[in-house]
């Protein structure tokens, strides 16, 4: 991982750490609800990474799943292999000819 911006916070009292706001700006961190995920890894050095919510109603989007599905489709966009309708009529009976195969 690349090395970024650095910034030197002092800890204190039970732990608690101030971000510098600009990052809160830059991060989102500022919004409500906001979380940092805290990963300690095995060579010590420990890093947030910035959290957004999501609503409960939109979590289906970001499922493993679907996110597959979307870099299919991103990839079968970036290759060309895509077929644009001019209206919904032409690409329902498209749609029925594929059904019906």
């Amino acid at each position: 991982m690349g090395r970024g911006h650095g910034h030197i916070v002092a800890v204190q009292g039970r732990g608690v750490l101030t971000l510098p706001a600009d990052l809160r700006r830059r991060h989102h961190l500022d919004e409500p609800g906001a979380q940092v995920s805290l990963v300690e890894t095995e060579d010590g050095r420990i890093e947030l990474i910035p959290l957004v919510a999501v609503p409960a109603d939109q979590h289906w989007f970001w499922t493993d799943r679907w996110q597959r599905m979307e870099r299919e489709v991103d990839e079968a966009v970036a290759a060309g292999d895509v077929e644009v309708f001019d209206d919904a009529e032409s690409f329902l009976a498209n749609l029925d000819e594929l059904t019906a195969e």
